[in-house]
């Protein structure tokens, strides 16, 4: 039988549960769990010579955003400028350029939450809306791009910075990436009416398009003690820069055969093989690679036949599937192809568009959201920008032809160059590789003052 003391030892523990049951339950009724869903795209760009190495170039040059984002020559809340960036955008070479990351949030109800990023291998160099925290990681330049600051400075050009010794920064796993507290996701029946109130100006950039999705409106504390108004947006926008590889690798041959090769631990999907010239060109799909497969696929001028605007249209239907094959809903992978479609389907050259795996992705850039969304989906695309063997002779010929004196070269080149837009650096440096230090001159000197001179009006 039973004593008191033993019931005691029995009921107090039985109490205590059934106590911390209700405490729970009503904790709960008064703050209940969150629920929302959060997606995530965005683009690494990299430019390569037909022989698949890496080449740097200048990713911020036409970096065309609205005037309201942030970034290190205007960052707010009275943050230093980085030493590295205080010569402008065309300071900064490198090797990735990350695009346009856009996060957005899907709630039935208004809630808070704390968005981190980490960009342990890069740089991130726009953002919007403010972040309470920006953490750019400072590294010295490397021996061959301080060589290069050496040729810029004799020509009277402005140095530039690489962020090559970035990967064996031990700071830049610490601090380099972006945090937004205390972030509003906006109730689903105010986004209606919020959205047309979101800050505009007449840039015309592909920013806004983005906006064209059903996610809620996101409301963020602007921290500014003379402007106190909290922004709002349709996401966490931000961009950045690094210098690392990504688990892909394109060579090219004088005939045009591309050769594709997964240099990766994971199967990579959704490629899209696209050579445009002269306002036509020609797509090739090719659904998966395996890890360690090569691929060949041939995309020289003989096969561009399809004219622009029907590739391009045919090209961003069938991506778009593919991104949301990958979990993005609709209305984002139209937003996205959108966004990117001039830069991806219209401008001359052979570039390799394919869907980066998630792991990667995690591990290139970590994301962390408190509290955890119910589902995340990132969707990173990557854009391998090949500059073929043909063009760099021509580019080379040209160049040699220039400097003799022709100036029918001269104006060849000086319209490449301007064609090119920021892929014309990287072309350079393959054209003028075993030239001699007397045309590498000249050829930098145009270079810089085709590339500086400010852009012809329109109406």
């Amino acid at each position: 039988m039973k004593t008191t003391q033993d019931l005691k030892k029995w009921l107090l523990p039985a109490f205590s549960l059934v106590a911390v049951v209700f405490l729970s339950a009503f904790i709960s009724a008064g703050n209940p769990r969150p629920d929302f869903v959060a997606h995530e795209w965005g683009t690494f760009t990299s430019v390569q010579g037909g022989d698949g190495e890496l080449l740097r170039w200048r990713p911020l040059e036409s970096s065309h955003l609205p005037h309201f984002v942030y970034d290190w020559q205007h960052p707010g809340l009275r943050r230093q400028c980085a030493d590295y960036l205080v010569y402008g955008k065309g300071g900064v070479i490198t090797l990735q350029r990350m695009e346009t990351p856009v996060i957005y949030f899907y709630s039935d109800r208004e809630q808070s939450v704390d968005v981190s990023v980490r960009f342990p291998k890069g740089l991130i160099t726009e953002w919007y809306p403010q972040a309470a925290q920006i953490g750019p990681s400072i590294a010295k330049p490397s021996r061959a791009v301080a060589e290069l600051d050496s040729l810029a400075h004799r020509v009277g050009v402005k140095p530039t910075f690489s962020f090559e010794s970035l990967i064996s920064s031990p700071a830049s796993s610490k601090d380099s990436g972006a945090r937004w507290s205390r972030v509003q996701i906006l109730p689903r029946a105010e986004t209606g009416e919020i959205a047309p109130t979101l800050v505009r100006d007449a840039s015309g950039s592909h920013y806004f398009a983005a906006r064209e999705t059903d996610a809620n409106c996101l409301q963020v504390d602007s921290r500014s003690a003379t402007n106190s108004a909290p922004e709002l947006e349709k996401f966490i926008f931000y961009r950045g820069v690094g210098s690392f590889e990504t688990p892909f690798r394109a060579k090219m041959d004088l005939s045009g055969t591309l050769s594709l090769e997964n240099i990766g631990a994971d199967k990579l999907e959704h490629f899209f093989v696209l050579g445009l010239e002269n306002q036509k060109g020609r797509f090739i799909y090719i659904e998966t690679m395996a890890p360690g497969e090569k691929k060949q696929v041939r995309i020289g001028p003989t096969e561009m036949i399809v004219p622009l605007q029907e590739l391009s249209a045919k090209l961003g239907s069938q991506m778009a599937k593919s991104l949301q094959d990958e979990g993005l809903y609709r209305r984002e992978a139209e937003a996205m192809v959108k966004t990117w479609k001039d830069s991806w389907f219209e401008e001359d050259g052979v570039r390799v568009l394919y869907v980066l795996p998630r792991s990667w992705t995690d591990q290139t850039l970590p994301l962390d959201l408190q509290p955890p969304p119910r589902s995340l989906v990132r969707v990173m695309v990557g854009r391998a920008e090949v500059l073929t063997p043909t063009f760099e002779a021509q580019l080379a010929q040209q160049l040699l032809r220039s400097q003799q004196g022709d100036s029918e070269a001269s104006n060849w080149v000086i319209a490449r160059f301007r064609k090119l837009g920021r892929f014309a650096d990287p072309a350079l440096q393959l054209a003028l590789r075993g030239a001699s230090q007397e045309l590498k001159e000249v050829t930098w000197n145009m270079f810089h003052q085709v590339v500086n001179q400010p852009p012809a009006k329109t109406l």
